[in-house]
């Protein structure tokens, strides 16, 4: 009956229902429970939005059916919450070709879905880890690490961050580790189990506060009084690791949002069919100990107003401060070009834009000249990752939120700045080497790859190079036997492809971190008397009007999409900052891949 009337109601004329299916692994972990909850009083705030849930009850199968029949009830739109990535993925993608679809929690394999919303987990490991040598005080000390699940890709991030961090700390151990499926019972089986023969152990790290909870009820059990206990969730619910930190059971958690109230925003967004939605946000996590969790709780009280709003954005115009990193190629003049026009249509935003030319001292130099200035809001392109934290920890000081854009920095207080908005280059990296394998023609053995590398030190190069070798590491078959270092212009492009040449290597693909060192590698291979893109395949990064005109002329194979059309996001961005929103951590852009095959259809719709 409910169904049918659902139904019934979508098909009224003249109103816009939505009909929105939710799928969910399971609803007995309270995580998934408050996700529940959160898309239910969001969904609730908008007359026009019907909702469907399923529980899968943890069985990926009986997922894909529950899929399956909210795709029969006609939903205009699919929510879900994975409960095996690589199970779920093709389900996911059958219904991509249909309707939008937002994934929450754990990302499907590949880029076929409308957006991703989850966390950093390599954030939150880092951040755990850092509490655990906070606690720990750099004693000698043995750590128990209780995991979630089994060789998922959030699990092992999240424990990489957290051991990653805890190597700098040569006395603290993590020297066992066990599996308790999300579930405190089992959690707490297996420390009863194994804490009488550890004496060493003074912490347990669990990937969520369900798990620290049975973690507790072990410890207490076995009289245990001097071995602390951190989670993951931050939840504010009853016996939730917010909870818990406040009675004291925890010595402290890290939030991990679980995007169900984003989730409704966006799918309206979406439904709704505005401009600028982007493909993944990420959602900031924050630690919460002792010593905050009563400021926390008072600044999450709806009542609590909100500080971090440096203006009435009624009564006077925003200033925003852009230090553009330079103008070293076609993709970066289309990025300017894209502030200037988002912000020139806001009357409501006074742009301030300087050019460093391609200097970090002359970047410096302009954000400093910002604070001076006392802009609202200051955005900037970062040439390298390092060498930033005194001049944002200036701009903190002077209360002006930093927000990076294309490019991220390595700082070591990530409170520095506030958010990034651009491209998941370690995906793009993917993605590239991804159509390499595809594209492998059956009767070549060993193929041999050129990389020509972005600016040393920055965030393109680095990721680009990350995701193109994660991808080939898994296939024998193929061989990267020269990397070069460039600089993403065409000069460099040429100049280091010539000099592979000379040296007498013929790779059968050249992969270009840019389209400029494509077309510059282009060149030289047209001067060594070999035809690019026949003879040797050339595929790139950007997708700029210059890479189609080559794949036109069959020159260039393929071009990954790096989307430089910020403006509207950043302008979006630093309005709800000055307003005194928390906004995600990362905002990732919707990109797609173009090729030989499909350049002349696409070609048109180019904008940059």
């Amino acid at each position: 009956m409910l169904v049918a009337s659902l139904l019934h109601l979508k098909a009224v004329k003249d109103e816009p229902y939505f009909l929105i299916g939710i799928s969910q692994p399971n609803l007995n972990e309270p995580r998934q429970l408050l996700m529940n909850n959160e898309i239910r009083k969001e969904a609730e705030k908008h007359k026009n939005v019907k909702l469907i849930f399923t529980d899968a009850a943890e069985n990926s199968e009986k997922q894909v059916h529950d899929v399956q029949k909210l795709m029969k009830y006609g939903i205009d739109l699919l929510i879900i919450s994975l409960n095996d990535s690589e199970k779920l993925t093709p389900i996911v993608t059958e219904v991509y070709k249909e309707i939008p679809v937002i994934v929450l929690g754990r990302g499907v394999t590949g880029y076929d879905y409308s957006l991703f919303i989850g966390s950093d987990n390599l954030a939150i490991g880092k951040k755990s880890g850092k509490l655990a040598a906070d606690l720990l005080g750099g004693t000698p000390a043995d750590i128990v690490e209780i995991k979630g699940a089994v060789s998922t890709r959030s699990v092992e991030e999240t424990s990489r961050g957290f051991r990653d961090y805890l190597s700098h700390s040569p006395f603290i151990t993590v020297n066992k580790v066990i599996v308790g499926d999300w579930q405190r019972d089992r959690a707490e089986d297996e420390l009863r189990r194994i804490l009488p023969n550890s004496p060493g152990v003074k912490l347990v790290f669990a990937h969520s506060d369900a798990m620290a909870l049975g973690a507790y009820r072990a410890i207490d059990a076995l009289g245990l009084h001097d071995v602390q206990i951190i989670g993951i969730d931050g939840l504010d619910t009853l016996n939730g690791g917010f909870d818990l930190v406040k009675q004291g059971v925890l010595s402290g958690t890290v939030t991990s949002p679980t995007g169900g109230r984003e989730s409704i925003q966006y799918a309206l967004d979406i439904l709704n069919r505005e401009k600028v939605i982007p493909k993944k946000i990420i959602l900031r996590s924050h630690l919460i100990t002792p010593k905050n969790a009563r400021e926390v709780e008072a600044a999450n009280d709806p009542g609590h107003k909100q500080i971090g709003s440096r203006m009435d954005v009624n009564t006077k115009k925003m200033k925003l401060g852009v230090a553009v990193v330079g103008s070293e190629s076609s993709w970066r003049a289309a990025n300017t070009e894209s502030i200037k026009t988002a912000a020139g249509q806001d009357l409501g935003i006074e742009l301030i834009m300087q050019n460093a030319e391609g200097s970090q001292a002359r970047q410096i130099e302009i954000i400093r000249s910002f604070i001076r200035q006392k802009v609202d809001v200051i955005a900037f392109t970062p040439i390298v990752e390092t060498g930033w934290d005194e001049v944002l920890a200036e701009a903190k000081a002077a209360g002006i939120p930093v927000m990076l854009s294309d490019r991220k920095v390595k700082v070591e207080d990530d409170s520095l700045w506030t958010t990034f908005i651009g491209s998941d280059f370690v995906e793009e990296g993917r993605r590239a080497a991804r159509w390499v394998v595809e594209h492998k023609p059956a009767e070549v053995g060993e193929t041999k790859i050129v990389e020509l590398q972005g600016t040393a030190g920055s965030a393109p190069a680095i990721e680009r190079r990350q995701g193109f070798e994660e991808v080939l590491s898994q296939n024998a078959a193929f061989h990267v036997i020269a990397s070069e270092i460039g600089d993403f212009t065409m000069e460099s492009g040429q100049k280091l492809m010539g000099k592979v040449l000379q040296q007498g290597m013929k790779p059968q693909v050249v992969f270009a971190h840019n389209d400029d060192m494509a077309l510059g590698a282009i060149k030289a291979i047209e001067q060594a008397g070999l035809k690019p893109g026949k003879d040797v395949t050339v595929i790139s990064v950007d997708a700029t009007k210059l890479a189609f005109q080559a794949m036109l002329a069959g020159k260039l194979n393929m071009s990954v999409e790096c989307n430089p059309l910020l403006g509207p996001q950043i302008v979006k961005a630093a309005k709800d900052l000055v307003a005194g929103k928390e906004i995600p951590v990362n905002i990732i852009t919707a990109e797609s891949i173009f090729s030989q095959e499909t350049a002349k259809r696409d070609v048109t719709t180019r904008k940059y």
